[in-house]
């Protein structure tokens, strides 16, 4: 008989460990023994696993305390804002409010406007000469961030926006970003200025970005909010245009 697996050098067991499914590896083989939950539970085999898989930077490296935490934020990292660019019309997004003629879905890059930096946003949502608001609310638990961890470990919770004027209208822009608990009490807030983009501007896509760390136990869901409108009240399409907003969650 060949030597048995426990008689492996650690080195080796990692090594083996690491080439195992991530879920299998904290579901099946931390119960197999002490000294595999030992292994499972430290940072060796996760600072493997991310090499292994490109996730890891000298910033990353610093970083991160609990890589196996790292490693699963690493992997779940994607946009959780579902149609930002309005590919599926005014799916998703609840709370509507119309001002006006209302929220329209347009063509990058539009009258009187620019292209998007990315050349895969292909769309965006346009205000009207009242105030033109939408929201989308996430739940963190249905998308796969157990409490616990987001208790304890409190990832980064980045929130990104654009936006941008016709460079023959003036218009207003606003956002409004919430961490809610359980019963939906407000545990953090980020709210922009009211932005204000003069007639005769350059029509240049603007990001707006905020960061969410330390914000203590019991975050639930994020309620995004954001719009504007044009500030001539020109009968049309004519206020502030919004596209490609995400909500990260990151390690």
């Amino acid at each position: 008989p060949g030597p048995r697996m426990e008689s492996l050098p650690e080195a080796v067991l990692i090594r083996i460990l690491a080439s195992i499914p991530a879920v299998d590896l904290v579901l099946a083989c931390r119960l197999v023994c002490c000294q595999w939950k030992n292994l499972v539970d430290g940072a060796a085999l996760w600072i493997l696993k991310c090499q292994q898989e490109g996730l890891t930077g000298a910033e990353s490296q610093e970083n991160a305390e609990n890589w196996q935490n790292f490693y699963f934020l690493s992997k779940k990292k994607k946009n959780l804002i579902k149609n930002p660019c309005g590919e599926e019309d005014l799916q998703h997004w609840g709370e509507v409010e119309n001002g006006g003629d209302g929220w329209k879905i347009e063509e990058l890059p539009g009258d009187f406007g620019k292209e998007f930096p990315s050349e895969e946003v292909h769309k965006y949502f346009v205000t009207s000469y009242e105030w033109c608001r939408k929201a989308q609310v996430i739940d963190l638990r249905a998308e796969g961030y157990w409490e616990e961890l987001m208790d304890t470990t409190q990832p980064k919770i980045v929130v990104k926006d654009w936006y941008a004027g016709r460079s023959d209208a003036s218009c207003l822009y606003e956002l409004c970003v919430k961490l809610l608990s359980e019963n939906e009490d407000v545990l953090a807030e980020y709210k922009s200025e009211t932005i204000t983009i003069p007639q005769d501007n350059d029509a240049n896509w603007t990001e707006i970005s905020h960061t969410f760390s330390n914000y203590g136990p019991g975050v639930c869901f994020v309620r995004f909010e954001h719009g504007g409108q044009d500030t001539l009240f020109w009968k049309g399409w004519y206020g502030v245009r919004v596209t490609n907003s995400s909500v990260t969650v990151e390690p």
